[in-house]
């Protein structure tokens, strides 16, 4: 399967294809890919994300899906890369990752029937969709900043066609242990039902990223975690956790709050309502 990676090489944003440890240039230069300097595979105009898509983290929840999938806007200022580091603000604390299946648009794409959205995928990628829930009782419903601050979209390593989503595994590691064990088949809506739902009323053009919904077992990291996210056949998505170097402004907006409703999101589980108090952090 051709896997294609956007490097920053000698100052400019150069386009590659791999070619086993190598990436190469269209010119012909060649360069290790642990040498590389990784920028996000696509540039898109638009970062959409499905709400819950993988029954497991239905189940985590104890909730029962809508009848239709919904979903959110992450702004692209967010876009993040491979070995990219993700910044949590000074002052906040629940910053949770969920590996996730990036899709990518390769054309145009308005009014089509699910049937049809193949071939409107130019390919995929990995996607690591950080929550920073802290801000959780403010922007529930946009997530704006819960999920799309800055850092918090790290795709790649590289974009790969020809890859059939169907029967791949999704796994998340902390620190080179196992965090979220997934599979695309436990989607209830799958790629291609995303892309046609979405472009029933939203214009998608090429590079624009659909991500498609994480497994359970999202838990917040902390200042020094590595963070890997591993799809069987895309590769294997790393990011390091890092403190923002100045505090969340106190003399603007709603501030970082650590209700029952952040809690209960950023654990797993509802501890109110099951009577559970989560541990105390260190």
């Amino acid at each position: 399967m051709p896997e294609y990676r956007r490097i920053l090489l000698d100052g400019a944003v150069v386009e590659t294809v791999r070619e086993g440890d190598e990436l190469v240039t269209g010119d012909g230069r060649r360069v290790a890919i642990h040498e590389a300097h990784h920028l996000p595979p696509v540039a898109p105009s638009k970062v959409i994300a499905v709400h819950l898509n993988h029954r497991s983290r239905v189940a985590e929840f104890q909730v029962r899906l809508p009848a239709a999938p919904t979903y959110f806007h992450k702004p692209t200022s967010a876009l993040n890369s491979h070995r990219g580091a993700v910044v949590r603000p000074e002052g906040c604390k629940w910053l949770n990752y969920e590996g996730e299946v990036a899709i990518v648009i390769g054309k145009t794409t308005r009014n089509i029937a699910p049937h049809q959205a193949a071939e409107h995928i130019a390919g995929y990628t990995i996607a690591n969709d950080y929550g920073l829930h802290d801000f959780r009782d403010t922007d529930a419903g946009s997530m704006l900043r819960v999920k799309g601050s800055d850092t918090l979209c790290p795709l790649g390593p590289g974009l790969v066609t020809d890859w059939d989503f169907r029967g791949k595994y999704l796994r998340t590691y902390v620190n080179g242990r196992p965090a979220q064990d997934g599979s695309t088949d436990e989607m209830e809506w799958d790629m291609h039902y995303l892309v046609a739902d979405i472009a029933r009323t939203i214009t998608l053009h090429p590079g624009d990223v659909l991500l498609s919904g994480t497994p359970a077992n999202s838990r917040p990291v902390q200042p020094g975690d590595v963070v890997d996210v591993e799809v069987e056949g895309l590769g294997r998505l790393t990011n390091h956790i890092v403190t923002g170097p100045t505090p969340i402004r106190g003399d603007v907006g709603a501030q970082p709050t650590e209700s029952e409703e952040v809690l209960s999101t950023a654990l797993g589980g509802d501890w109110e309502f099951r009577g559970v108090r989560p541990p105390k952090r260190p």
